[in-house]
């Protein structure tokens, strides 16, 4: 059986519109003993979003950002910062125009080619949001502004050039706990991005 018809009776109720849209969706889901249950769930829909990794194999080094994160902050990072690969929302663009544009806002790097690795729903347990990767060499000359985020948004990022190493490092000391730069960084490590 399609698992489409797995699926019926499906209900949702906006809970909050505040940011982006929270939902409780009601539906009922066929089990494999045959018979139907009514579940629910809660669903946060803030976008889709893309992500990338700048690096520079003859420096072998990476562009990352630090920025405070409120819901990291909440769950115990002590000063809510979090060193991350360069990352925005959509907004209706594409995934390889949404990166360029944040890319130039916050890192200060204008970049014409990036290489999609692959899409990735961060935490389908309870967001919508599907995560389009990228990675792309940099270099100086590409460099059109300090960066540092949207200045309409106060966004207050601090952009970092780190060597690739020691950014892998951070990784295991802790200090890198974003899921994203986890992945991009092993993804660089794995394909020999910077050899």
């Amino acid at each position: 059986m399609p698992e489409m018809d797995k699926i019926r009776n499906i209900k949702a109720e906006v809970l909050s519109d505040n940011w982006y849209v929270l939902r409780k969706i009601t539906f009922e889901q066929l089990g494999k003993d045959g018979k139907w249950e009514k579940m629910s769930r809660e669903a946060y829909d803030r976008g889709n979003g893309a992500v990338i990794l700048l690096y520079n194999k003859s420096s072998r080094t990476v562009i990352l950002t630090s920025q405070f994160r409120m819901p990291s902050y909440l769950n115990g990072n002590e000063n809510g910062y979090l060193i991350e690969c360069c990352a925005g929302l959509l907004d209706k663009d594409n995934p390889e125009e949404c990166i360029k544009r944040e890319t130039e806002e916050e890192t200060g790097y204008k970049i014409s080619d990036v290489k999609k690795v692959f899409e990735v729903y961060m935490s389908p347990g309870s967001v919508t949001e599907m995560l389009y990767f990228f990675v792309a060499e940099y270099a100086k000359e590409m460099k059109v502004s300090e960066g540092g985020g949207a200045h309409n948004v106060s966004e207050n990022i601090e952009v970092l050039e780190l060597p690739f190493e020691q950014a892998v490092a951070k990784i295991v000391t802790g200090e890198i706990k974003d899921a994203k730069t986890i992945m991009l960084l092993q993804y660089a490590q794995i394909n020999n991005l910077l050899d």
